[in-house]
């Protein structure tokens, strides 16, 4: 895998999901060679933590040469929850896509940045629309916001308009635009969002609340997974992977085998070939035990 930082480049662009399939309740799969599982809401109980039957699957696919590969809208740091629990290469896919990060050696592999005038262009386009939306600047090593939007975590730096926060740091790459509406329905605002603004970047949102993210245009889960894939010599039918939101879509529409927790979004729900049980049941260690008895008969 290459250090450079930059554009994504090759033919993997962000996919649409496959048309909605039967969904199966059975845990019938072919032997993967990798396993991509998103974090908050799939892999992780509803209080972010790693359940021990989680832990224990995820250290039998290791054990039995399966990667895996955890595939999160989360940045680096917010990533030690999970850290310890990495398969041998420790890489995890963040951002959305955004960034390939060493969580071993603390340290940005690849990023695949957000340019700050297309960050701009949605950013203002969303505001014309739907006024009272208010904007926060996730870079590969700050994030900054606006005084309105509000955010779980201290703030590092003075609050600003978005435009002085993408003027700022920009040696740092762009990883993703967040936008926040005090009011609106989740689905209308991506839906609205998607109209005005879609044409700057790949926008899509992985909370229960009005809460949006845009990355830069091809910018996906699927797009960097396929890249770390192809890299490997992994073909997306080798591939099992594990959703509950919209900004898992693209991953879950290009991997050969895919599950949606029970717990999902309904578009993920529909889009999925298969279901599992709940992030609060362990569905994706369930899936991975079934995986890993079938490669040892």
């Amino acid at each position: 895998m290459t250090s450079a930082i930059g554009a994504p480049g090759g033919p993997f662009r962000s996919p649409d999901a496959h048309p909605q399939h039967h969904a199966h309740d059975d845990f019938a799969v072919t032997s993967p060679r990798l396993i991509a599982t998103d974090l908050d809401g799939t892999l992780l109980r509803n209080d972010r933590s790693v359940s021990p039957r989680t832990i224990a699957a995820l250290a039998a696919a290791e054990a039995a040469g399966i990667e895996v590969f955890f595939v999160t809208g989360r940045p680096a740091r917010w990533m030690g929850v999970v850290a310890e629990h990495l398969a041998g290469h420790g890489l995890a896919i963040l951002a959305n896509g955004a960034a390939v990060y060493d969580l071993r050696a603390h340290r940005l592999i690849e990023a695949f940045p957000l340019p700050e005038d297309d960050a701009l262009a949605v950013a203002h386009a969303l505001r014309a629309a739907l006024p009272g939306a208010a904007f926060a600047v996730e870079r590969a090593a700050s994030f900054r916001r606006e005084p309105a939007y509000e955010a779980i975590e201290p703030d590092v730096g003075p609050l600003a308009p978005v435009e002085a926060l993408l003027a700022e740091d920009r040696a740092q790459p762009l990883l993703k635009l967040l936008a926040k509406h005090p009011s609106m329905d989740p689905d209308e605002f991506l839906a609205t969002a998607l109209a005005v603004a879609g044409g700057h970047g790949e926008i899509t949102r992985s909370s229960e609340t009005a809460l949006l993210e845009v990355s830069g245009r091809g910018v996906s889960k699927a797009s960097t997974l396929a890249r770390c894939c192809a890299e490997r010599g992994v073909m997306a039918d080798e591939v099992v992977a594990f959703g509950d939101m919209p900004n898992d879509l693209a991953m879950l529409g290009w991997a050969g085998t895919s599950y949606a927790v029970a717990n999902a979004h309904p578009a993920v729900l529909a889009a999925t070939t298969r279901r599992t049980a709940a992030n609060e049941d362990d569905g994706v260690a369930r899936v991975i035990e079934r995986i890993v008895a079938a490669r040892r008969n």
